[in-house]
């Protein structure tokens, strides 16, 4: 692994974010390579695949990975090429390796004690092994997995394979190191008995077409996920997109800056044990248990949707208690973590509490909606150290019982009744400040704007009728005072 570091001032800044160049120079690749396959056609010459375009420039703020932009271009004229036959393939050396045909049954390993780059460009390969990873990273100072211009190509594992030892291969595509996929092409990776794409240190997508399918977790970086750019469809059993660095504070992040990304989970769609931000792209959580998790999750651009049977957004470091329902935002103790949305779109559909922050939230930009829980249990809005509100448009409905507003403000908030489909209105002098149109019932309605002043007088409307009059900066539904629960 080179650098890698969320710098924490990310989650302030609220206005364009600079580009930042990653990485550490890596040393000449060699011009000599070494391979064994025993049924493989190998040469020295140049391949028909078109030598992979460059990706946009690393967009991701203030975030340092291994990976540089030009890592997917190659020189197909000096890359190494394999004919994939009947037996495994095995890259010792640094170098260019241009993969094309079927594997039916064995698998690509690399194993490369030298330092520099192992680049795989896969060009219309398809990869199936019945005992193992298709491709299985054992070692290597860095691997580059090249998806080549207007190819196809699939990775299939086994089903059933032992992963119980320490540092065994458990995806489809694995990587005990540093690893980044790019490219123009399509990849569609299939993980039958545990992920589909890991690595084991850090994990950046530059760019691509990539379809996952995995019996675990979809697409999973221990220290690092950063995507950049692409296509992604992940379909996982457990978590869509993961970093699980437990041991150092400083690691375990998830970044999306660019593409757009689609998941459907069984658990959390996006999962980071250290911070998770979304600075650009569209992202989409089509399915899961809890949306989006992290220590601390910033928000600061693109557009993302998240639909979850329990909390759409939540923030939780994992060290203090949850749950709600007490004096004070919650009640519970304020265990450090932080919700921050400054830029972007974000459009929540939670059946349990919609944005919950077991520490702060905080909103100073961007457009939020959420459509949150309809049982008393839960809350559009829920945190234990305060919701602090400054900027943007945020309109959070859902049930009564649990409900909280931001401590002060420019907000209206008030128990309303309102059946799903209903237009609900904040007016000021017949002038309409602010519209809703619920995606369920709803008992009690949260809306912040700078359209809104505080100390002023406004009706709500549901579908025309007023259902409460209210004064703008006071908490008034669920015997609420100040922003905070009851």
């Amino acid at each position: 692994m080179k650098t890698n570091r969320l710098v924490k001032g990310f989650v302030a800044l609220t206005a364009a974010l600079a580009l930042t160049a990653c990485g550490t120079s890596m040393a000449a690749e060699p011009s000599s390579t070494s391979t064994s396959n025993s049924s493989a056609s190998t040469s020295g010459t140049s391949t028909s695949a078109t030598a992979g375009t460059s990706q946009a420039s690393a967009t991701t703020a203030s975030y340092e990975t291994h990976a540089q932009a030009d890592d997917v271009d190659y020189d197909a004229s000096t890359a190494k090429t394999i004919t994939l036959g009947s037996g495994d393939v095995t890259i010792t050396e640094p170098g260019t390796y241009v993969l094309s045909g079927t594997l039916a049954n064995g698998q690509v390993v690399v194993d490369s004690a030298a330092e520099g780059k192992v680049r795989i460009v896969l060009s219309n390969a398809s990869i199936t092994n019945s005992d193992g990873a298709a491709i299985d990273v054992r070692a290597a100072d860095e691997v580059v997995v090249v998806l080549a211009d207007g190819t196809t190509n699939s990775l299939t594992d086994g089903k059933g394979y032992d992963t119980s030892a320490e540092d065994a291969a458990d995806a489809a595509l694995f990587s005990m190191a540093d690893l980044t996929i790019g490219g123009t092409g399509k990849l569609t990776v299939t993980g039958n008995t545990g992920d589909g794409i890991a690595s084991k240190d850090g994990l950046v997508i530059l760019g691509a077409n990539i379809t996952v399918k995995a019996a675990d977790d979809g697409i999973r970086g221990k220290d690092y996920l950063v995507i950049q750019g692409g296509t992604l469809d992940v379909t996982a059993a457990q978590d869509g997109l993961k970093s699980n660095n437990e041991t150092d504070a400083d690691l375990g992040d998830v970044v999306i800056s660019q593409g757009t990304v689609k998941i459907s989970a069984g658990d959390d769609g996006i999962h980071a044990e250290g911070d998770l931000a979304i600075t650009g792209g569209t992202v989409t959580v089509a399915k899961s248990n809890e949306g989006l998790e992290g220590s601390t999750i910033t928000i600061a651009g693109g557009t993302t949707s998240v639909t979850s049977s329990d909390d759409g957004v939540n923030a939780s470091s994992g060290s203090g208690s949850t749950g709600g329902g007490q004096q004070g935002g919650g009640g519970m103790s304020n265990d450090g973590s932080s919700l921050v949305i400054s830029g972007g779109t974000l459009d929540v559909n939670a059946g349990g509490d919609g944005l919950d922050s077991n520490g702060t939230m905080t909103i100073s930009g961007g457009t939020t909606t959420v459509a949150g829980p309809t049982g008393n249990g839960n809350g559009s809005l829920d945190s234990n150290g305060g919701i602090t509100y400054t900027g943007g448009t945020l309109i959070a409905a859902g049930s009564a019982g649990m409900a909280e507003a931001p401590d002060s403000g420019n907000y209206v908030q008030s128990n309303v009744s309102a059946a799903a489909g209903a237009t609900i209105e904040v007016v000021s002098g017949g002038t309409v400040v602010a519209t809703y149109k619920t995606a369920k019932a709803v008992a009690n309605i949260v809306v912040a704007s700078d359209k809104i002043a505080s100390g002023q007088s406004y009706d709500i409307t549901v579908n025309g009728s007023t259902a409460a009059t209210v004064t703008a900066g006071q908490a008034t539904g669920g015997g609420m005072a100040g922003g905070r629960r009851p």
